[in-house]
């Protein structure tokens, strides 16, 4: 699938250097960035859940510790 990005020049400094960096290309670079902010939202989601649960589960007993 082919796709247009547009970036400002600020953007597209910061891509080239991250590229760079990386020692991939700026297409591969932006790839790469995408997928791992995916991964961190999706895992930083599932990790507020499970806290959320464990919070609701133990609510009584946290309360009890707190005092």
């Amino acid at each position: 699938m082919a796709m247009t990005l547009r970036l400002t020049e600020e953007q597209e400094r910061a891509l080239t250097l991250l590229a760079e960096a990386e020692g991939v290309s700026k297409q591969e670079a932006a790839a790469r960035a995408i997928t791992e902010a995916a991964a961190r939202r999706v895992r930083d989601d599932r990790v507020r859940a499970l806290s959320r649960e464990g919070r609701d589960r133990y609510a009584t007993l946290l309360d009890r510790l707190a005092q």
